[in-house]
């Protein structure tokens, strides 16, 4: 724990955890949607973004702002108008993306080590500027999708009924695209473009296999997602090991736990209740 006396540990672990509070709370949605993998093609979007801020001498996480928010509208109005199915445009989005952020990268001058950066996470390096950025986007973040949870959990679950309601289902369809794009951009320091949605999906999974409704399956992944967020700075610095890759092999890892102790909690049940179907009650008569 001596580690985190000093100020970019300190930076560290106060990203990870808003990024561990923010994901969770956008991506059950996503998941709802059954989108889970577009923030790996966000992500590959971002990169593209990324390749051009290094080429541009720009602001990476700036341009790479701009670049993924335009690629998630243009998936989500591609979706949207039935042109060609969400598995089909994700595609899109992960071959194009990936490419030309390694074009992009390839023409300019960044060195192997600031494009890892973005790739796989740089907690360590994230400074003051960069913690509150992520602290103000990740607190925008979690607001809009609490806040709004009734409307994009109609959206999520039947767009037709929303429509119906008098929802304005694109509008919400857009936010939750945009949304998406800057939860990945901000997330790009702490656990990498590559590795982003796990956070935002392994928590909702974790957390559905012990939960009903919404809103406690919400809870319980935000929960998770900080604990793993935490739980892997910790691990990082103890065993110096790459922060970004700790974070979800923690979030991996508590799926793993609670998936295995809810099959042999289910077990025991099935194996109890045949036996306590036939025994008798305490007043009841058995007749022979």
């Amino acid at each position: 724990m001596e580690l985190f006396q000093y100020p970019y540990m300190q930076r560290a672990l106060i990203g990870a955890l808003v990024i561990g509070l923010a994901a969770p709370a956008l991506g059950i949605y996503l998941v709802q949607r059954r989108l889970a993998l577009i923030g790996d093609g966000v992500g590959h979007v971002a990169l593209t973004g990324v390749g051009a801020g290094l080429l541009l001498n720009r602001s990476p996480v700036l341009v790479a702002v701009i670049v993924a928010t335009l690629g998630a509208i243009a998936i989500e109005l591609v979706r949207a108008r039935g042109r060609t199915s969400g598995d089909l445009a994700l595609a899109l989005l992960f071959y194009g993306g990936i490419a030309g952020g390694v074009l992009l990268v390839g023409l300019s001058d960044a060195t192997s080590t600031n494009l890892n950066a973005y790739l796989f996470g740089s907690l360590t390096t994230i400074q003051v500027s960069d913690l509150i950025t992520i602290a103000v986007l990740g607190a925008a973040i979690l607001f809009t999708m609490v806040a709004l949870r009734p409307a994009l959990f109609a959206v999520s679950h039947d767009e037709e009924y929303a429509r119906v309601s008098g929802l304005p289902v694109r509008t919400l369809n857009l936010l939750i695209a945009v949304t998406t794009a800057v939860t990945v951009t901000i997330a790009m320091r702490a656990v990498g473009v590559l590795l982003i949605s796990a956070l935002m999906v392994v928590p909702v999974a974790t957390a559905q296999q012990v939960t009903r409704g919404f809103r406690s399956t919400m809870t319980a992944a935000m929960a998770l997602g900080f604990f793993a967020a935490g739980a892997g700075v910790w691990v990082a610095a103890t065993a110096d090991t790459p922060p970004g890759a700790s974070v979800v092999l923690v979030a991996i890892a508590s799926f793993l736990v609670v998936a295995v102790a809810g099959g042999v909690w289910r077990a025991l049940r099935r194996r109890a209740t045949p036996t306590a179907a036939l025994a008798p009650e305490p007043h009841e008569v058995v007749l022979h």
